[in-house]
């Protein structure tokens, strides 16, 4: 994400939740000094004038108890709305509240929590391996997820309570995410939106200055050994070194 946000300047950036893992710092705490630079970076990016909103979701819930207020030029809210260049207004939500695991049998959602960090460990072994083969990055757990009939039930019938709750809002469609799936496209006239996650598919979507939305891949620091810069490495006002991308500038990007 570090890499990304570097890369990636906009007028509104939308932190749409599980940015922070609490439900893994309950049993082991774990801050190493690059979470610390996306912090800054962020908190950069809103003193320079970007309209941060921060949107908590089920794994940094105890965030909620902060909605309503500002904390660094960074906007707390349980939910919020963001108008498109084209006029369309998106609710902005995590979207754990569609999802019935999380509302009414929240130990069920705990241990599908510990299984998927069991997968994560296996995907990071097995794509060590396959870069050792000369293979690219590849996700077992969304293999899984694409695979498994129940786990594409539950992400279509998450994508239709959403829908139907923008539109009973009056809102020409949703952005999401926690189901870590990427996806744009329409829903019975409405608008659905999911950032995916940065866990494994490295995904956000921006809205470009001409008013296009698109999922970005951000997959260019998955190279064995090449390091993450800090977050005060490269000015977006500097000149890019050779080889570095381009600053890119959008309307909106969502993570």
């Amino acid at each position: 994400m570090l890499d990304f946000l570097r890369c990636h300047e906009s007028e509104y950036l939308y932190l749409v939740g599980d940015i922070l893992d609490g439900w893994a710092m309950r049993s082991r705490f774990y801050w190493h000094q690059t979470h610390n630079d996306v912090v800054q970076k962020v908190l950069r990016r809103a003193r320079k004038g970007t309209r941060v909103i921060y949107v908590p979701g089920n794994h940094d819930e105890l965030a909620r108890q902060f909605c309503g207020l500002n904390f660094g030029d960074v906007a707390i809210c349980e939910d919020a709305v963001h108008t498109l260049k084209d006029g369309r207004r998106l609710w902005v939500v995590h979207g754990d509240l569609a999802d019935g695991v999380i509302r009414h049998a929240k130990w069920l959602a705990h241990l599908g929590d510990a299984l998927y960090d069991w997968l994560l460990w296996a995907n990071r072994h097995l794509n060590v391996l396959r870069a050792r083969l000369g293979f690219g990055y590849w996700s077992l757990s969304q293999y899984l997820k694409h695979k498994v009939k129940n786990a594409v039930s539950f992400i279509s019938d998450f994508e239709h309570v959403l829908v139907r709750e923008a539109k009973r809002r009056g809102y020409d469609g949703v952005m999401c995410g926690h189901i870590h799936k990427a996806q744009i496209h329409a829903i019975d006239g409405v608008l659905y939106c999911n950032d995916g996650d940065w866990v494994e598919s490295l995904t956000a979507i921006v809205e470009t200055l001409e008013g296009q939305l698109q999922i970005v891949t951000w997959d260019s620091i998955l190279a064995p050994g090449e390091p993450v810069l800090r977050w005060n490495d490269l000015d977006l006002d500097e000149e890019p070194q050779p080889g570095q991308p381009e600053p890119v500038a959008s309307w909106m990007t969502a993570v």
